[in-house]
């Protein structure tokens, strides 16, 4: 069975909202530098990974000290070159 759409401002199928995702994928250390480290593996990274993981980390909003960040590159360079 199938919903008309007109039970108003809750109903999804109203045609009257607009689709919402839900929540956004909150961006953590670990899963931006397991996203390095697969686009290394798949040859799109040709940056330093130091300055890429930087950036990365600034767009999500997460604050590193440079010295983590060089440590987590050298990391997955060493992994991804294995």
């Amino acid at each position: 069975m199938t919903d008309s759409g007109a039970g108003g401002a809750n109903d999804p199928f109203d045609g009257n909202d607009g689709i919402v995702a839900g929540p956004a994928h909150a961006e953590t250390p670990e899963s931006i530098a397991d996203d390095v480290r697969h686009d290394i593996q798949l040859g799109q990274v040709q940056d330093d990974v130091a300055h890429v993981l930087q950036e990365r980390f600034e767009d999500a909003g997460i604050d590193a000290r440079p010295e983590e960040v060089d440590d987590l590159a050298e990391e997955i360079e060493r992994d991804a070159s294995s």
